[in-house]
């Protein structure tokens, strides 16, 4: 590619939809021209400590992710090298042996509650975009997501709401809103808001075939 990529971050709560707007752009923009890199991949490897230990680590910090890591791969896809991104075993709280291949694309797309946290992440991103939804939807869907996909139970999804998720949210997560460019209430029910955001992706992409 002749031309930098555009690389774009979305942030949210846990289970405000960033998944759906994720989706959204993926569709329209199209697979083939997007790279995409999850921070909840990034999270640090905990295999060495006893699982009695890792079930009480605290996932919403910004401390628990690898961004040294996730800032590292996203100049590399910027300057046109693929990458080897980390694959995070949930059930286990450990960095999976396998490994994602991501070719380099014309849109980086980063996505994870805490992409706005870090300055140094930031300023790699050409478009930041917030997804705002309530707290009591967001604890529904993180409740049925991670009894659904990550084997939890009812009583420990609750118990690490409370102890981690919700006090992070409130110092970490929502303040970082501040740093968006566009912020999305209802995540993928806000038609007219991700058409304004695919719009300016997709006329980012158009000035950037311009200069080849």
């Amino acid at each position: 590619m002749s031309s930098s990529p555009v690389v774009v971050g979305v942030a949210g709560g846990s289970g405000s939809g960033k998944t759906t707007v994720i989706q959204r752009i993926l569709e329209r923009v199209g697979w083939d021209r997007i790279a995409y890199l999850p921070h909840d991949a990034y999270y640090k490897d905990a295999s060495h400590l006893p699982t009695s230990e890792r079930i009480h680590l605290n996932f919403d910090h910004p401390n628990s992710l690898d961004n040294t890591l996730l800032i590292e791969q996203i100049q590399k896809l910027v300057a046109g090298r693929p990458v080897e991104v980390p694959v995070y075993d949930f059930t286990n709280y450990t960095r999976s042996e396998q490994v994602r291949r991501v070719l380099p694309s014309p849109v980086v797309l980063v996505e994870g509650i805490l992409v706005f946290a870090d300055e140094a992440l930031r300023d790699l991103m050409d478009i930041k975009i917030y997804v705002e939804t309530d707290p009591d939807i967001r604890f529904i869907r993180r409740l049925q997501r991670d009894l659904n996909e990550r084997g939890r139970s009812v009583q420990s999804v609750i118990e690490q709401y409370l102890s981690t998720v919700r006090p992070m949210h409130l110092r970490f997560v929502e303040p970082s809103k501040r740093y968006a460019d566009i912020i999305i209430p209802e995540g993928g029910y806000n038609e007219v808001a991700l058409e304004m955001v695919i719009g300016r992706i997709e006329s980012l992409l158009e000035i950037g075939d311009l200069a080849d």
